[in-house]
């Protein structure tokens, strides 16, 4: 690479890196408050809390990247506009086209970034945090297994047993849950069994009553039953566990899906073969968006009042691609029109061809507004 672009490529870099580490951390503290409620009030140390937080990082980061990206282009050639640079290198004959060089590069980097956490990173996460997620709520699960003693799992809530068998049996159980206001229910059984299920731990009851007091107007509904089924998962406030989502599926299995696997994640074969695609377009926005930054900025040469329009023009034109992009999304995802996935990166890269086109031909209009007078 020549010396201006290795230069400009570590500007990009290290913008890139601050705008990057300050959005992360930005959407980081806030998925650490809603994890710190779940799991440090629920018992936890601040080492699961830590993994938790860990695990969640490279969806955040996959969040962040276009967009940090896309405002280290703006802020740097905002900056090398402003101080001339751009201008020196002009007239030294460099065009846009090859002033958009180390740009691209630029953009073949974060497009490698934005691969690999699609495609490794966050499936992995999300997989170790789905089980995380049931090894912690089966520990809380455990903790209710104490014979004799009356529990409190959350507030509003007491569990009591009064004899743990040999064969796991719960003898004698009684649950008071006053979660919901303005009424209050008791549950009682000769015995129950802990069981484990897709949608949490479940407390089956069997020879029970369930008395329901009712505050507003202290009247009290009696039912037994022979058998039912309390959601224990409920009494804490953990992640849910359940079948594989999308987003824990590799790529390989979402380009070739089975019926075994649209079954598991409830989604059709052919959503789930568009999901793959939208992933590869993922590191493709990756790849546009400081392109287009880039492109629009180049468009308004130098100007002592600074390219402020350029700036606004250009987040528009990342709007307009982020909203094209949803749009396709919504009605080519349940139509499996999986070739439209690529629609806003072919759209973002042809704004940014246009803008360096009109950039190497700035004389174009000017022309064509005498013709027309």
């Amino acid at each position: 690479m020549a010396r201006f672009d290795r230069y400009m490529l570590s500007q990009f870099m290290w913008v890139f890196g601050f705008f990057s580490l300050v959005l992360v951390l930005v959407y980081w503290v806030n998925r650490a408050v809603s994890l710190f409620d779940q799991l440090i009030a629920n018992g936890q140390s601040a080492f699961v809390f830590l993994e938790f937080t860990a695990l969640s990082l490279p969806n955040v980061i996959r969040i962040v990247l276009p967009v940090s990206a896309f405002a280290a282009s703006i802020y740097v050639t905002n900056r090398m506009s402003n101080e001339s640079e751009l201008v020196v290198i002009q007239a030294t004959g460099y065009s846009p086209w090859r002033m958009a060089r180390p740009v691209l590069v630029f953009g073949v980097i974060v497009a490698i970034f934005m691969s690999v956490l699609s495609h490794v990173l966050i499936p992995a996460s999300i997989g170790q945090l789905t089980q995380r997620s049931a090894e912690i709520s089966e520990n809380v699960t455990a903790r209710l297994l104490s014979e004799g003693e009356f529990l409190h799992p959350a507030e509003g809530v007491t569990f009591y047993i009064r004899e743990i068998t040999t064969d796991g049996e719960l003898r004698d159980i009684f649950l008071s849950d006053a979660r919901k206001q303005g009424q209050r229910a008791t549950y009682t059984a000769e015995r129950a069994l802990l069981l484990r299920s897709d949608a949490g731990p479940k407390l089956l009851m069997f020879q029970g009553m369930v008395q329901t007091l009712s505050k507003q107007n202290n009247r009290l509904s009696t039912t037994r039953f022979q058998e039912f089924a309390f959601d224990v998962g409920a009494l804490v406030d953990l992640p849910s566990v359940g079948p594989r989502t999308v987003r824990q599926l590799g790529t390989v299995q979402l380009l070739s899906p089975t019926d075994a696997l649209a079954a598991e994640t409830g989604q059709t074969t052919a959503t789930l073969y568009y999901e793959g695609h939208a992933r590869i377009t993922e590191a493709l926005l990756g790849f546009v968006a400081p392109l287009v930054g880039f492109a629009v900025l180049l468009m308004g040469g130098f100007s002592r009042f600074g390219v402020w329009k350029q700036v606004v023009g250009a987040i528009l034109c990342l709007i307009v691609i982020q909203l094209f992009d949803n749009a396709v999304t919504d009605v080519a995802r349940p139509l499996a029109l999986w070739p439209l996935a690529y629609a806003p990166a072919v759209f973002g890269m042809i704004l940014a061809i246009v803008f360096l086109w009109i950039a190497a031909h700035p004389g174009v209009f000017r022309r064509m507004r005498r013709v027309a007078t």
